[in-house]
């Protein structure tokens, strides 16, 4: 019964051991799947094995509404199933945020009021598409919009860490926008911005589009903070058509990317779609995670 009892103690120390060593760690070993579905479809994604979701900054952080409209929202956010996590649609299109027509003093008041109700709503991430805010006209210097937009996004990542919420920079395709159409132009970008609050959205819908590779990823992972997917042709959700991302979301874990994968998508039929897409997603990252 000693000897028993001895035995039990010496495993529990190797338990110990292993754990300190980095053997045992509650640590996520594979990124976390989330999806931007809004909260009128929270019980389905929540029913399909999502516990995150995506929101817009108009439909939930209503900055251009009073503090009564906002309210309602939050119990909206707070009563949701699926923690809403991040939003998009950071600027309307009439906010400029590069080119000639920037009104800086208005878009860091908005982004104040932004990034001020995310922290209360519990929204960590904040996307940083809006192409046709940062649209610029087709005879202006990119030389010079992108010092500018370089500048802007400086004080944009200090609102950002103010109030410990992340930016991310997307990377967009030709078809949505004429400003950082690749996800090594948007990396350069965060990289020269430098704020730990600003980082870069790895979408890898517009990296297929844009017909990039899959080394971008792992060149730009210093500055990684998040990661959106879709199938290529269509935009539908992953398994829809049955894409491979494999090569992609390897080249995630060859920079250690564990953070999370939202897919942002459209569907016809999202009571199919979207359990079909966790499961067909959920199975490509758990094969490229374990090595399988």
């Amino acid at each position: 019964m000693v000897m028993m009892r001895n035995r039990s103690l010496v495993f529990f120390a190797f338990l110990v051991v292993l754990s300190f060593s980095g053997f045992i760690s509650n640590k996520r070993e594979y990124p976390q799947l989330g999806i931007v579905s809004g909260l009128a479809q929270d019980s389905l994604a929540y029913s399909a094995g999502f516990k995150l979701i995506g929101e817009s900054v108009p439909n939930v952080l209503v900055p251009t509404m009073g503090d009564e409209a906002f309210r309602a929202s939050l119990k909206k956010i707070k009563a949701s199933k699926c923690k809403v996590l991040s939003c998009n649609l950071f600027f309307p299109a009439s906010l400029k945020i590069a080119g000639p027509s920037v009104d800086e003093a208005k878009v860091l008041s908005y982004t104040e009021t932004v990034l001020s109700r995310a922290k209360e709503a519990g929204v960590k991430y904040i996307v940083l598409g809006s192409s046709g805010a940062r649209s610029i006209p087709t005879d202006y210097d990119v030389n010079k919009a992108t010092a500018d937009f370089i500048a802007l996004g400086k004080k944009l990542g200090q609102v950002a860490r103010k109030h410990g919420v992340i930016i991310l920079l997307e990377n967009l395709e030709k078809t949505e926008t004429n400003f950082i159409t690749s996800l090594k132009s948007a990396a350069g970008i965060v990289e020269k911005v430098n704020e730990p609050n600003f980082r870069l959205n790895v979408d890898i819908f517009h990296m297929l589009r844009e017909g990039e590779s899959p080394d971008e990823i792992v060149a730009a992972g210093a500055v990684v903070g998040f990661c959106e997917i879709a199938e290529k042709e269509k935009r539908t959700l992953p398994g829809v058509a049955g894409d491979d991302f494999k090569p992609y979301l390897s080249a995630l874990k060859k920079i250690n990317y564990k953070g999370f994968i939202f897919i942002e998508g459209s569907t016809s039929n999202p009571a199919v779609d979207i359990p079909i897409a966790f499961k067909y997603l959920s199975r490509q990252v758990a094969e490229v995670y374990s090595g399988k």
